[in-house]
């Protein structure tokens, strides 16, 4: 997610201090050659697997610590070929959706990766069958594979037979996966036309979604309008993807692991009480009316009468720049210098070794992306840069995710990402350390209150909207188990809808297709819970840092340092946070609230 930012403005010898960056990535340090690579990365991978295999018939519970850890440092090889091998075909296909060859080679990854794993799927069903005694023993000397070890196990519960989960996830390449693929290569192959200035243009979705920040509120509206005309010509196809992924989401986790809803199983991957996710969204709910009122004050800055969905992104009269990518490069690096010369550094890094792609192009996947893929290799970021405002704060967010997993290299590749709730801290407080240090730059009291839009209103993006897209999910799974058809999906949908913005905000019709347009809803169910939980976490947190300034650094470096090696609770509960805490929840709310107070004092 990213926020809509007016930016300020930079020294000429700053500017000419900086150095230039290619804007499209380089893949070759993941694969050199495609041609002649592919072929021996999978051999060795498929040595791997036969080492493992034969070290089976050794395995029982009272093996020595020695020999586990070197089982578990040939699972780790594999793992890190694998997520290599994985990550250069998703880019690939990433770079350009249509590309045949592209889709082929992913495809032909995805189906070898995943028969490779699946010879190793004995070992994690005899680590949950080990005792509780002698777990606590091999668990006492697996140093920093330990939560891994226990995350497997926490997963015991719902865990099938060995042959069970080798059909699963083989079906899942033909089935789910492929599903979802159809999904991106038919929204991502969509073409939009609109008329601005007269003249009629052709855009994709990244290039469209430019206008509704447009300074005109006809061409605002225009921009809806279009966007939710071509999707709803597809609505039966995208509606029966849906249903077909929310139908097989059910299939495997309720029928077949026995999670007690769809959403547990989320829950469970994330390591987040099912109490917390419940406390967050309530909470959410409870606080729509502070956005309510949000939107009353915007519609009176903006001069617009009604306030209309069509333009809660409506920029202030500040934002009307367009910006170079060079200059977006500049003003995020030195927002991260700000706050941390190290973070800098290693958000520097992503471009010095040219693992950011940055401009929008046909067919290239929509939105942006951060992809860490082992250890102490520099991550990848995707962007769709149009030089909009909102793209300097999508760079700034996608950085944060890969300083993240920098921070985090010490790790294993098992335990170097954190969970989903995590994952969103560092690339929102990078969001934060953007806003503030432009905020703290300027001195027009325009510019500052078009500042404070730019936030709240990526405040709601990121928290609310989120919030009501799970909500709607969990109606919708109930709805497609009782056989719900698309367009009773759309109602409720709509509903939803009309519920988060009150009366404040009129919602037109055609806004009851907007969840067709949502990636998450469709590729990783009940994942959006997770903005809205990083979100109010690192309001949380920047409070913290704005009231004890430097001193404040090191613990939040440590944060990001610890990676996915504890649980989430363990990790906040460092820096004071309970996660099942509706007042946690609601004091991150409060922050807003003041933020729309010092907003409604600007006018």
């Amino acid at each position: 997610m990213a926020t809509q930012l007016p930016l300020g403005r930079a020294s000429t010898s700053t500017r000419a201090a900086r150095p230039s960056y290619p804007d499209h990535w380089d893949l070759t340090h993941l694969v050199k050659d495609p041609s002649k690579e592919i072929d021996s990365i999978l051999s060795q991978l498929e040595t791997v697997v036969v080492h493992i295999e034969a070290a089976r018939p050794a395995l029982t519970p009272s093996i020595t610590s020695q020999d586990f850890q070197a089982l578990l440092t040939l699972s780790e090889t594999f793992a890190q070929g694998s997520s290599k091998l994985g990550a250069y075909a998703y880019l690939r296909f990433s770079e350009n959706t249509k590309d045949a060859a592209a889709r082929s080679l992913k495809a032909r990854v995805e189906e070898r990766l995943t028969a490779l794993s699946n010879r190793l799927l004995f070992f994690d069903l005899w680590w949950q069958s080990v005792d509780g005694t002698n777990a606590a023993r091999l668990m006492a000397d697996a140093g920093d594979f330990r939560y891994h070890l226990e995350t497997i196990r926490r997963f015991k519960p719902h865990t099938l037979t060995e042959p069970e989960e080798k059909i699963v996830h083989l079906k899942n390449v033909t089935g789910r996966s492929a599903v979802h693929t159809f999904y991106d290569v038919v929204t991502n192959g969509l073409t939009f036309t609109l008329t601005v200035g007269g003249k009629k243009k052709s855009v994709n979705r990244e290039g469209l979604m430019a206008y509704v920040r447009n300074q005109k509120a006809s061409v605002r509206q225009a921009a809806y309008q279009e966007l939710y005309r071509v999707f709803s010509t597809q609505q039966d196809l995208l509606g029966e993807i849906y249903k077909t992924l929310v139908n097989d989401w059910k299939s495997e986790n309720l029928g077949l692991r026995h999670f007690a809803s769809p959403i547990a199983t989320r829950n469970l991957s994330n390591d987040v009480p099912d109490q917390a996710v419940d406390v967050l969204l309530t909470s959410c709910a409870k606080n729509a009316d502070i956005f309510h009122a949000y939107f009353s004050l915007k519609a009176k800055i903006c001069k617009i009468k009604p306030m209309n969905r069509y333009h809660i992104y409506a920029p202030h009269r500040t934002e009307a720049k367009k910006y170079k990518y060079a200059d977006a490069v500049r003003m995020v690096l030195d927002a991260y210098r700000g706050f941390s010369p190290h973070l800098a550094d290693l958000a520097e890094q992503v471009f010095r070794d040219r693992h950011i792609d940055g401009p929008t192009r046909p067919g290239k996947i929509g939105g942006a992306y951060c992809y860490s893929t082992v250890p102490g290799m520099t991550p990848y970021v995707m962007l769709n840069y149009t030089g909009e405002a909102r793209d300097i704060a999508t760079m700034a967010h996608e950085l944060g995710h890969a300083v993240h997993g920098m921070m985090a290299k010490d790790h294993s590749v098992f335990t170097f990402h954190s969970t989903l709730p995590l994952a969103e801290t560092a690339s929102v407080f990078g969001e934060r350390i953007l806003s503030d240090a432009l905020m703290s730059q300027e001195r027009n009291k325009a510019v500052r209150q078009g500042l404070l839009l730019s936030q709240l209103d990526d405040i709601y993006a990121t928290v609310l909207r989120q919030a009501y897209f799970v909500r709607f999910e969990k109606l919708a799974h109930q709805m497609v188990a009782d056989g719900a058809t698309g367009d009773q999906l759309a109602k409720a949908y709509f509903d939803e809808l009309r519920q988060q913005f009150g009366k404040a905000v009129k919602v037109p019709d055609e806004f009851r297709w907007e969840w067709l347009t949502i990636p998450h809803i469709f590729a990783s169910p009940f994942y959006c819970y997770a903005y809205s939980f990083g979100n109010l976490l690192v309001l949380a947190l920047y409070r913290m840092y704005k009231e004890q300034g430097a001193s404040f650094v090191p613990k939040y470096l440590n944060l990001l340092a610890t990676g996915g090696s504890e649980a989430p609770q363990a990790i906040l509960n460092k820096v004071g946070v309970d996660m099942t805490s509706e007042a946690f929840w609601q004091s991150g709310f409060d922050t807003i609230r003041q933020m729309v107070e010092q907003l409604e004092e600007t006018m």
